[in-house]
């Protein structure tokens, strides 16, 4: 009635000429309108406009069809992004809907539900569902309260911390800046908590229902892209567990808060700017699932949240507790399921095809699938491991396998909490959200016992248990928790790795996350394994750099050790095998044994009982472990040879040094004017030798090009082997022809040396000038100092540093590699890696012993620190073991030779490969000179120069001792002890608190230039929490301008800088050695920062340096003199 009379008014205003019944006489402005007109302003013009408006967006609303039309584009094309656009639109809606109706809700909490709004007990908050669930609204009222100082906290952690990281991150996120940070004024709301008072003492155990609907505003910007993203509106909810402890008897009462999420929460972004992509029906399901696997990778169990309050406190214990137990699932059957395969429409009820997946927070498991029944038998058990009860639920769902989509059989859910209190629970229970159905489960709680007195009885057990199928049951669990690792090994060229470390028991391996930049990594990961006989497994770790090239260091840990330890824990530092002499691991391994309380035993499953296999492909059982009871017999031992077949050819192949220097009276190519005008050429050369092509950099513009390029090629002396050089200037379209030459090798090998220049063949004018150089190989590891230091001295223009030796490598075969996980023999092939070489090995059919008979050749930059890797796998995929050669091992050998069997990590006991390693040192002309110019001091210096970390040179009278365990000792628990190292190491030896700096000074006479060479830093003195951005800066005192003036580039938050920039001074011997070089490192800091600039400074005179020979060592920064 009011409605209607209201139109009648309204009706009645407008025949009455529109007057209003407002007192100030102005008529209210609807929702989107003007407030009010303006005075003077014609209503007709504001219609025309908003009619023009509306052309406009219909207009836009055709453009794509018109430009469909325009490019040929189908019906289709257009139909299919229509479909798009609804999709994305409804999705938009849906989110934009749920988000108003969450803030209408917690606005309203009390009203909604008194007034019964909800009609099911479920979508009632907690503290209605739950009696033991309490309201507090007390701690609301703070949080909201509180909540714009939460937001000015998160604005200046995500401009003043965030930004910056991301930025420096790539290079293509320079620009990238948060151009807004709002959270709103909807604070984050706790629904309920729930007080458990049932558990430990020393603990406080909460459970929040914490619901977040915010209308929260972060929009950020990529300038450079003109990219803009954000997030607009936020939907998180779910149940939070936070634990106080321990309770302390002193302020604040707690030692630390731990959170995380049981179960996953339940989000929903809405999305603003180019992320509103995300909301495309398909890529809204994958962005939400990427997001939350974040949130789960820190926040959802295993994975705890943990902020110490006090000091001294252990975190590892609290962010990685033991578990509480281990549940075995005994998937038996299923009875009454429902029919979902129907036949003509539906008029003939078929049968279904079931399977189930169960999950236990983030461990899934998926069962075999039984074809046409609606009653079927499954027998299959699954271990689970529970962290926190109660809260931990077993979720079950049953599925009908179809080819397009899988239909729903039920569901149902139970908190392992009533595992724990009744041991045993043996029943059928009901399905969900179904007409029908049952499933039919035997769930087991199993203790963990500190120790081994039940060990014997829970292996007999298990042997009852498992006397069908393929793998027992787990007997024990082994928790390990990674904390650190010291003095790992440097990558060549002095660079710091970045380590990660693979961890396997049997066929399962575990990865750490990668710490990037350092040989002193902090982990603290923890990981799990379900161990079947600790008896005969054993933990193998290897610590490796990120490319997985590069093994940082090992260590084979017996799990029969722990049997023997304390509270069978082992909580100390490990020495790592096949590393430096100093690197060491620290971690704790501790093992529990499974027990089944109270339950006498006997086989609840019958004789078709399997277990599935974990996933993620194949494992490796060595021979010495099969299963007893098998028929397999272990491979017949087969006459070893002491060492390998290589014959008379082997080794032989020799280096060929290409220089290209330069081009003369080269053909202009570039013409104008249709060749009235002459322009020139952007020459470049292609070389071809010994099957490897090489093309150099074009030069703009010059028929007299410099390249000053360097290329490195193996070859073998074959009759007729040519070296090819062909010029092109390089064009837009076909690039046109300069000029050939070809050279024979027989010619090349035969002269050693050739500097000449060449002319071009099939051309009018041309010429070349290389510099061709057979490089002679020695044994004599004397040559090796002088070969580095004189390659450390020159640079080419296509950075190439030259090779110090090359290797030869015969891979001759291998013995008693590991079996697959189905007892068959591998088909073995060998991978070997050297500076990111890669070679491999044929295939060898099936067979323990494989043999290969295969050679291999690889450049070496630096014997001191390259190391040959290889790794032995079936068919390049599952594993069979690997190991490391280091070059300083073959370079100890007789005649640097190293002929052996060499034993295989990650492999059987047994496991071995026959290798034949011979190294040649590589000593070009210009090495002779420099020894002959050098004399003893010159080489004392080298010497010293080149010593790497850890290894103890001519100049260094001590050896770095280290307590080692001997052979004897290392079967026994007393080689794991805590092993003090009785001194620094090489990368701790730095005089300077300030830090050192790396440089080579050489003067070349012909061109009559100072080189200054600044290689790196280490140690260098931190300037800030975040470390330095450190630069360095040459001056050529006492001139200080812009001739004399250099810098390197700057390097991120790093004390250990590599810099390899080389800086040339034009300048007569006799002036140079008038002067003294300033070198000074320096932190890169902003105009208004605090932070100190100058790290530290060397002032060298460059009089007393022999500047001829060249002189590269390692220098101590000083302060600035006052």
């Amino acid at each position: 009635m009011n409605r209607g009379a209201g139109v009648d008014a309204a009706g009645e205003s407008k025949e009455t000429g529109g007057t209003d019944a407002n007192p100030g006489g102005g008529t209210e402005a609807g929702p989107g309108e003007p407030d009010s007109v303006p005075p003077g302003t014609d209503a007709s013009g504001l219609d025309v406009v908003s009619m023009l408006w509306t052309f406009g967006k219909c207009l836009g609303s055709l453009l794509p069809v018109y430009l469909a039309g325009y490019l040929g584009l189908g019906i289709g094309v257009v139909v299919f992004g229509l479909m798009l656009y609804m999709g994305w639109k409804f999705v938009r809606e849906g989110k934009e809907n749920r988000l108003r109706s969450a803030m209408y809700f917690l606005e309203n909490e009390e009203d909604v539900t008194t007034g019964r709004i909800f009609r099911s007990k479920r979508d009632l908050p907690a503290w209605v569902n739950f009696p033991d669930v309490e309201r507090v609204e007390w701690l609301n009222k703070i949080l909201q309260q509180a909540w714009p100082f939460v937001g000015q906290y998160l604005e200046k952690l995500l401009v003043e911390s965030i930004a910056p990281t991301i930025r420096d991150s790539n290079p293509h996120l320079q620009t990238f800046t948060f151009t807004k940070v709002n959270l709103g004024d909807k604070a984050l709301r706790v629904i309920g908590m729930k007080a458990h008072t049932e558990m430990d003492k020393r603990q406080v155990l909460l459970d929040l229902y914490v619901s977040y609907v915010g209308d929260v505003e972060i929009n950020v910007e990529i300038k450079k892209y003109f990219c803009k993203a954000g997030v607009k509106g936020i939907q998180l909810h779910g149940m939070l567990r936070v634990i106080l402890e321990p309770l302390i008897g002193d302020v604040p009462l707690v030692g630390a808060i731990t959170m995380f999420f049981i179960q996953r929460p339940r989000l929903d972004i809405n999305w603003t700017g180019i992320t509103n992509l995300l909301d495309i029906p398909g890529l809204n399901a994958f962005s939400d699932t990427m997001i939350m696997d974040t949130i789960s990778s820190f926040l959802v169990l295993p994975n705890r949240l943990t902020v110490p309050l006090v000091a001294d406190l252990h975190v590892a214990q609290l962010r990685s507790p033991l578990p509480r137990g281990v549940v075995r699932i005994h998937l038996k059957e299923a009875q009454n399921l429902l029919s979902t395969d129907t036949l003509l429409g539906g008029a003939i009820k078929g049968k279904s095809d079931p399977y189930v997946i169960l999950r236990v927070g983030t461990q899934t498991f998926t069962s075999k699938t039984v074809d046409d029944n609606l009653n079927p038998k499954w027998n299959e058990m699954y271990e689970v491991i529970v962290h926190e009860v109660p809260g931990q639920e077993l979720e079950l769902e049953v599925f009908d396998k179809d080819p397009d989509q899988d239909d729903f059989l039920g569901r149902l859910k139970m908190d392992l909490g009533c595992v724990k209190k009744a041991q045993v629970l043996d029943q059928w229970m009901p399905l969900k959200d179904v007409e029908k159905g049952r499933v039919h489960l035997r769930l087991e709680w199993l203790s963990l016992l500190s120790t081994t007195s039940k060990l014997e009885q829970v292996l007999q057990q298990n042997s009852i248990l498992s006397t069908k199928i393929s793998e027992p049951p787990s007997a024990a669990i082994l928790a390990v928790y990674l904390d650190r690792a010291q003095e790992l090994p440097m990558k060549k060229g002095n660079k710091d790795p970045s380590p990660v470390v693979l961890l396997s028991v049997q066929d399962t391996t575990r990865e750490s996350r990668t710490c990037y930049g350092t040989n002193n990594p902090v982990w603290e990961d923890a990981f799990h394994f379900f161990i079947q006989n600790p008896h005969t497994q054993d933990l193998d770790i290897q610590v490796k750099d990120d490319s997985r090239q590069l093994s940082l260091g090992s260590l084979s840990l017996p799990l029969g050790r722990l049997l023997n330890s304390q509270d069978l824990t082992l909580d100390q530092w490990f020495q790592l095998e096949n590393s430096g002499l100093a690197s060491r691991i620290y971690m704790k391994a501790v093992l529990r044994i499974l027990f089944l309380d109270g339950v006498p035993p006997k086989s609840p499953l019958n004789s078709s009982l399997s277990v599935p296999l974990p996933q993620g492909g194949e494992g490796v059982v060595t021979e010495e472990r099969a299963p007893e009871g098998t028929s397999v017999d272990p491979p017949p031992r087969v006459p070893r040879p002491e060492y390998s077949s290589a014959d008379d050819s082997f080794a032989t192949e020799g280096v060929l040094h290409i220089h290209l220097l330069e081009a003369q009276n080269l053909i202009a190519k570039d013409n104008f004017l249709k060749g009235m005008v002459k322009g020139k050429s952007d020459p470049y050369v292609v070389t071809r030798a010994g099957g490897v092509t090489f093309r150099s950099h074009v030069i703009k513009e010059n028929l007299n090009p410099r390249w000053s390029e360097l290329y490195e090629v193996i070859m073998t002396e074959v009759q007729g082997q040519e070296v090819e050089f062909e010029l092109f200037d390089k064009d837009v379209d076909a690039d046109d022809f300069l000029g050939r030459l070809k050279i024979g090798l027989r010619e090349i090998i035969t002269n050693q040396y050739t500097d000449e220049w060449f002319t071009l063949s099939d051309v009018k004018s041309g010429q070349i000038h290389l510099i061709l150089e057979w490089l002679p190989r020695v044994a004599d590891p004397s040559n090796l100092q002088q070969v580095l230091h004189t390659n450390m001295l020159v640079s080419y223009q296509n950075k190439v540093h030259p090779s110090a030796a090359i290797l030869s490598v015969y891979v001759d075969r291998a013995h008693a590699l590991p079996l697959k996980k189905n007892l068959k023999e591998p088909k073995a092939g060998a991978e070997l890696s050297l500076g990111g070489v890669v070679h491999r090995t044929k295939v060898c059919e099936i067979s323990t012993a494989p043999v290969w008979e295969e050679a291999f050749t690889f450049l070496v930059k630096n014997p001191y620190e390259d190391m040959l890797l290889v790794k032995l796998s079936h068919s390049w995929g599952l594993p069979l073991g690997s190991l490391v050669v280091s070059m300083k091992e073959v370079l100890a050998g007789t005649d640097l030779t190293v002929d052996r069997w060499f034993q295989l990590d990650g492999a059987g006991p047994e496991s071995q490969v026959l290798l034949r390693a011979t190294l040649r040192i590589l000593v070009p002309k210009s090495t002779d000179c420099s020894v002959r110019e050098g004399g003893p001091e010159f080489r004392t210096a080298l010497v010293a120069d080149s010593t790497t970390p850890g290894e103890s040179m001519e100049l260094q009278e001590e050896p770095i001792p280290v307590n080692i365990s001997s052979k004897e000792e290392s079967g026994t628990s007393q080689d794991l002890r805590h092993r003090q190292v009785s001194a620094q190491s090489a990368s701790e030896q730095v005089a300077s608190p300030l830090g050192q700096v790396r440089l080579t000074l050489y003067y070349q006479s012909q061109e009559k230039r100072l080189l200054v060479t600044v290689h790196s830093c280490r140690k260098l003195k931190a300037c800030s929490k975040d470390g330095s951005d450190p630069y360095v800066s040459l001056i050529l005192l006492p001139d200080k301008n812009r001739l004399t003036k250099r810098k390197t580039a700057v390097k991120k938050r790093s004390l250990n800088p590599d810099y390899n920039d080389k800086f040339e001074f034009d300048m007569g011997l006799e002036e140079v050695q008038k002067r003294r070089l300033e070198v000074s490192v320096k932190n890169s800091v902003s105009f208004m920062s605090r932070e100190r600039e100058l790290i530290g400074k060397v002032l060298i005179d460059l009089s007393q340096v022999d500047l001829v020979s060249g002189v590269g060592k390692w220098y101590d920064l000083q302060e600035e003199a006052a």
